[in-house]
């Protein structure tokens, strides 16, 4: 009897092997089968832009005359700076306690479109063409090969309504903060009142005082700090209620590494002549 169930212990063994267990990971698709299960990734947010690799727009920048660069890529919103992992950025999230996720999509994953575009055609090659089973089939190709990554971060402070949203690099740059906007209240009016326009401007003073006493008096026009005269360097804009700190540099370096690693390992046909 005993030999009996070690036998049946070893076909079970072989019924339920890695091919057809179910995986802890849930972007983990190599199939092609028309008729399998594919992961529909319900526990996460994707959300590729076709125009990724011009995500980060920028105009002309002069440092002020008389003053000196701002080490801006030493700033941080709410312990969050420029260069950070993802890893590192949730953990301070965590830490200082003031923020957490927001409640909905927290965390965005995405992949260059030049990516999604050749794992496109690398998945219809396959014999993929339903949309659902080809998007499935797109997002798990790009997970298996490093491709999909935690591009954006949302977290929410509910005492006070603030936010911020982090912006993350991709993988081929060690999925870094390319991006922070933190945005409050102190721009919205309750009501058409005097006192309201009066408590405004009271909490818009309230808040530009406290942006100049964390990072110093702007060094480019009235409202950014640079850190050099070429906008590809860390700046930062303040607006009313809003700051954005930025490394556009650092995310255009990321969009052309992409695009030429997805030219580089496009699945095209082996012609022969």
């Amino acid at each position: 009897m005993k030999h009996l169930w070690i036998v049946f212990c070893m076909i079970f063994s072989v019924m339920v092997s890695p091919a057809f267990a179910p995986t802890d990971d849930e972007f983990d698709y190599t199939g092609f089968t028309e008729d399998e299960e594919l992961d529909t990734f319900d526990n996460y947010t994707i959300e590729i832009s076709d125009d990724a690799d011009i995500a980060c727009r920028v105009a002309n920048v002069s440092i002020n005359s008389g003053d000196k660069p701002a080490a801006v890529q030493n700033f941080d919103i709410a312990g969050i700076m420029l260069g950070m992992t993802f890893e590192e950025a949730q953990m301070i999230a965590r830490e200082n306690g003031l923020y957490i996720n927001r409640p909905k999509d927290s965390v965005v994953y995405s992949m260059h479109s030049d990516w999604k575009y050749s794992l496109d055609y690398e998945c219809r090659r396959n014999g993929v063409y339903a949309p659902a089973k080809l998007e499935a089939c797109i997002n798990s190709l790009a997970r298996n090969r490093g491709v999909m990554y935690a591009a954006e971060l949302h977290l929410v402070r509910n005492v006070t309504g603030e936010t911020i949203d982090v912006y993350f690099t991709s993988n081929a740059t060690n999925n870094v903060v390319w991006k922070i906007v933190y945005k409050n209240d102190v721009d919205e009016v309750e009501g058409d009142a005097e006192k309201f326009a009066n408590q405004r401007d009271k909490k818009i003073w309230a808040w530009w005082q406290n942006v100049l006493d964390k990072y110093g008096n702007p060094n480019s026009d009235t409202d950014k700090w640079v850190s050099s005269d070429n906008a590809f360097d860390p700046m930062m804009t303040a607006y009313y209620g809003e700051l954005k700190l930025v490394d556009c540099g650092r995310q255009a370096e990321d969009s052309a590494i992409n695009i030429q690693s997805a030219t580089d390992n496009f699945a095209a046909k082996s012609y022969a002549f």
